[in-house]
C-alpha cells in the first residue's frame, strides 16, 4: 500500500468535486446526454489529474500505484460479477418482511466469508427476484447498507479497509473480537428499520396478488455449482501479494473460465449482460484518478490530529470514506495513529528487546510497561514472525496499539468508520455502484445520488452511526 507522498496544490481537488457533481446531477438534469457521454466526462477529468501528476509533479510512481489499485479493484469487482452471474439461485415461497429480514441478516454474515463484493454479486439477483412484485428503492438501499457494507465488518476478507489493516499487522480475528458488539448493534438497528418499512409496503399488496406473484413453494434451486470453485479461487487470490499482477491474472482467468463454462440458460435466467460492469469500469477510471490529490492531502494532514479523540477519528475517517475510496482513507488514518502513538525511539526499544530474545529485565525507562506490552502483543499475535526475527515495523506499530487499551480504541474507530460510512453514498464502497447498476438493468427503480444520500442514508443510516458512536466511542 506504500507510495511516495507528494504535495499537490489543493486546486487539483476540483476535478474530483466536478466528477462527483456530474455523477450526482447528470442522471437528473440531463439523463440522455449523461448516458451517452459519461465515459468522456470521467476519463477526461481523470486525464487532467493524471497529466498534472506525470508532467507537473513528475510523480510517476504515484500514478503507477493508483493504476495498480484500479486494476486490482476492477479485477475483483469484474471477476465476482461474471462468476456470480453464472450462479442462479431460485428462492422459495413468498418474500414476507420476516423472510426478507432473515435473507439480509444471512447475507450480512456471509459478507464476512466471501467479502461484501462477493456477497453483493451473489445475492442481489435473488433478492430482486424474491421481491419482484413489490420491490422498490428501499429494498436496494438496505441491501447496500447491510450486505454491501456493514455486514463485512467482522473479518479482513469482509471489506477492503480491514484487509489493508490485516496486511499491516492487525491480527485476523482481532476485528471480530473487537467489533462484534458494534456490528450487532448496527445490523440489528437497520433490520428493525427495514422490517417497519417492509411491513408497511407488504400490506399494500392484496393477499391474492401476493400469492399469485410470489415464487412457488417448491423452487429452491442452485444452478451453476462449478462457479463456486471459481468464486473460492478469486477469494484465495486476494491474499497473493507478489509477484505483481499475479493476483489480478488469477481473478481474470477465473472469470473467463467461468463465463465460457457456464450454461447459456443460467446466464439467460440471470438476465446476465456486461452493461453494469461497463458503467463501473468507465466511471471508476475517473474516480480513481481524480481522487489522488484528495487522498494525498489527507495523508499529509491527518497526522496533525494530535488532540483528536477516538470519536473524532471515527467521524473523520467515516465521512471521508463516504466520498473517497474507503481503503486508502483507512490507511491514511492508520498512518496518523501510528504517528500519534508510536515514536521512532519506541520502535527501536522494541527492536532491541526482540534482539535480546525477549529479556524483559533489560527494559527500563518511562515507557517500559508499554514496551513490554508491545512485545507480549507480538508474542500473542505474531509468534512466527517473532520466532524468525522478521518482525516488520508496521507489526511493531500495530502491536503497540493493541497492547495499549486507549490506543486500540483509535484503531477500532477507524475500522468502524471506514466500513460503516462506506454505505453513505454510492461511491463509498466498490459494490455499491455495481448493485445500483444491476438493479437498474433489471428495471428496478433506484434513487439518484442525492436521493440515496438524503432520502435514505441520512434519515435511516446516519442515526444508526450516531448510536454506535454514543454507545461505544463517545
Amino acid at each position: 500500500m506504500g507510495h511516495d507522498v507528494v504535495t499537490p496544490t489543493p486546486w487539483m481537488i476540483l476535478p474530483f468535486i466536478a466528477l462527483l457533481a456530474m455523477i450526482a446531477l447528470g442522471p437528473l438534469a440531463f439523463p440522455k446526454w449523461w448516458h451517452h457521454h459519461y465515459p468522456k466526462v470521467a476519463i477526461g477529468l481523470g486525464l487532467i489529474t493524471i497529466s498534472y501528476y506525470l508532467f507537473g509533479l513528475h510523480a510517476t510512481t504515484r500514478v503507477f500505484h493508483v493504476a495498480h489499485e484500479y486494476v486490482s479493484f476492477i479485477a475483483i469487482i469484474g471477476s465476482l460479477y461474471v462468476i456470480a452471474g453464472g450462479i442462479h439461485i431460485n428462492v422459495k415461497g413468498e418474500a414476507t418482511p420476516g423472510a426478507n429480514v432473515v435473507f439480509l441478516f444471512l447475507g450480512a454474515a456471509l459478507a464476512n466469508v466471501i467479502g461484501t463484493t462477493g456477497a453483493s454479486m451473489l445475492l442481489i439477483r435473488p433478492w430482486i427476484r424474491m421481491n419482484k412484485y413489490r420491490i422498490t428503492a428501499y429494498h436496494i438501499v438496505f441491501f447496500i447498507f447491510l450486505i454491501s457494507n456493514l455486514g463485512g465488518c467482522l473479518t479482513p476478507i469482509g471489506d477492503p479497509p480491514l484487509f489493508i489493516g490485516y496486511l499491516k499487522g492487525v491480527p485476523f480475528w482481532w476485528v471480530a473480537q473487537s467489533c462484534w458488539p458494534m456490528w450487532l448493534t448496527a445490523i440489528g438497528s437497520l433490520l428493525v428499520i427495514f422490517f417497519a418499512l417492509d411491513y408497511r409496503n407488504y400490506l399494500k399488496a392484496p393477499k391474492a396478488v401476493r400469492r399469485a406473484l410470489a415464487e412457488p413453494e417448491d423452487t429452491w434451486q442452485f444452478q451453476g455449482m462449478r462457479n463456486v470453485f471459481f468464486l473460492a479461487l478469486v477469494l484465495m487470490a486476494v491474499f497473493i501479494q507478489n509477484p505483481i499482477f499475479l493476483r489480478e491474472g488469477i481473478m481474470i482467468g477465473a472469470a473467463i473460465a467461468s463465463y465460457f463454462l457456464t450454461k447459456k440458460e443460467v446466464h439467460h435466467a440471470n438476465d446476465f449482460n456486461f452493461a453494469p460492469l461497463k458503467e463501473v469500469v468507465l466511471l471508476f477510471i475517473g474516480i480513481f484518478a481524480t481522487m489522488i490529490p484528495a487522498l494525498d492531502w489527507l495523508e499529509k494532514n491527518s497526522s496533525h490530529l494530535t488532540n483528536a479523540t477516538p470519536g473524532l477519528f471515527y467521524w473523520a475517517c467515516g465521512l471521508l470514506s463516504a466520498f473517497l475510496d474507503n481503503a486508502p482513507t483507512y490507511y491514511s488514518f492508520l498512518t496518523a495513529i501510528f504517528g500519534l502513538f508510536v515514536s521512532d525511539a519506541t520502535i527501536q526499544q522494541v527492536q532491541a528487546l526482540i534482539a535480546s530474545s525477549g529479556d524483559l529485565a533489560t527494559v527500563t525507562g518511562p515507557q517500559a510497561e508499554q514496551i513490554k506490552g508491545t512485545y507480549m502483543a507480538l508474542k500473542l499475535f505474531h509468534p512466527d514472525s517473532l520466532a524468525g526475527g522478521k518482525v516488520s515495523m508496521e507489526q511493531i506499530q500495530v502491536a503497540y496499539l493493541l497492547g495499549n487499551t486507549q490506543a486500540a480504541r483509535y484503531l477500532l474507530a477507524i475500522s468502524l468508520g471506514a466500513v460503516f460510512f462506506g454505505a453513505m453514498t454510492y461511491i463509498g464502497n466498490g459494490p455499491n455502484f455495481m448493485v445500483k447498476s444491476i438493479a437498474e438493468s433489471n428495471k428496478v427503480h433506484v434513487p439518484t445520488f442525492f436521493g440515496y444520500l438524503f432520502k435514505f442514508a441520512v434519515p435511516y443510516l446516519l442515526p444508526v452511526l450516531v448510536l454506535v458512536w454514543l454507545l461505544f466511542l463517545r
